[in-house]
């Protein structure tokens, strides 16, 4: 496979539970080519990394074949930039429990071809930085609000990695002592509440607590868009788990703002999606919490990347960081 200095194309690959999607990008940030590796239930690392090379391989035949390919980047859950490494991820089977030299791994079956890795939210953060709002920016912190609560933290320009590659891991900071039952084994996190899963749980929990009118009592299992829709057309209930959702978010985002003084921060995400209903009681609270030294001033923006194309166009951001 090729590889110079002068490599005009990179590969970004985005690894999660359902697939893995990868792309073929330019520097400007176009998407060149794309293809989807499903999730096979594969438990053994070797034969996943196989079939991923392989894919690659595939796509640059099809869509740049005569390209010099500067490296491959790749955002995927609990893997750390400094080792290279994807560790316990419990959505992975083959790294479920396991830690995976994944980079190494993968730059072998590739002839060598330099790869880099890093977590999910640290590469929406970088696909941020290069080609979305945050492109003018040195101090900014990504949430992505999807089914958990990811968090990417740029400060001078560069992604906060801390000591051992995990740092920025604010959805899993606490809101409420022993509150909800978190995925990650704790109570109270932040992601038990500002993520699409949390937005679905308090409205459930609200309808079964209550004999309050909703359209949302029809459904049978509810989604953080059916909640979203409901709001839209002036639902009471719906709305008001939007306003404590937003809530509960700005308020945690003025702690982020006190701990690292960002320029903006970021929202990307399914749950983003909600625009004004997510947006107007989150920077209210924030602003509410801050103190004077930074009220009105860091801006609340939403990511300017296509849902679907910001996790590969982040992780092949990774390689001309």
């Amino acid at each position: 496979m090729a590889l110079c200095e002068t490599a005009s194309v990179a590969v970004g690959i985005d690894i999660g539970g359902q697939s893995s999607k990868i792309g073929i990008v330019d520097r400007e940030g176009h998407i060149l080519g794309r293809s989807v590796l499903p999730a096979d239930g594969d438990t053994n690392p070797d034969d996943f990394v196989a079939k991923l090379a392989e894919a690659v391989r595939a796509l640059i035949a099809s869509c740049a074949p005569d390209s010099p390919i500067a490296g491959v980047g790749v955002g995927a859950p609990n893997a750390n930039f400094y080792t290279g490494c994807i560790s316990h991820a419990p959505n992975l089977p083959w790294a479920n429990g396991k830690t995976v030299p994944f980079a190494q791994m993968l730059s072998w079956k590739l002839d060598d071809v330099p790869v880099t890795i890093t977590n999910d939210a640290n590469a929406a953060a970088m696909g941020e930085m290069k080609y979305g709002v945050a492109k003018d920016l040195k101090h900014f912190i990504e949430i992505t609000l999807g089914t958990g609560v990811g968090s990417g933290v740029v400060v001078d320009g560069k992604i906060l990695y801390g000591s051992d590659g995990f740092a920025g891991e604010l959805g899993h900071s606490c809101v409420e002592m022993d509150g909800r039952q978190c995925g990650c084994g704790n109570r109270g996190c932040l992601e038990a509440y500002a993520s699409a899963t949390g937005v679905a749980r308090t409205a459930r929990e609200w309808l079964d607590s209550s004999d309050e009118p909703s359209s949302l009592r029809q459904l049978t299992k509810i989604t953080s868009k059916d909640v979203a829709e409901a709001a839209a057309v002036g639902d009471a209930l719906a709305l008001r788990v939007f306003d404590y959702t937003g809530t509960i978010l700005g308020t945690k985002l003025a702690d982020f703002v006190h701990f690292s003084a960002p320029q903006a921060i970021v929202l990307f995400g399914g749950l983003a999606r909600a625009g004004e209903l997510i947006y107007a009681p989150t920077i209210k609270a924030m602003n509410a919490r801050l103190l004077p030294i930074w009220k009105d001033k860091v801006k609340l923006l939403f990511s300017s990347l296509p849902e679907s194309d910001a996790a590969i166009l982040g992780a092949s951001a990774l390689v001309w960081a």
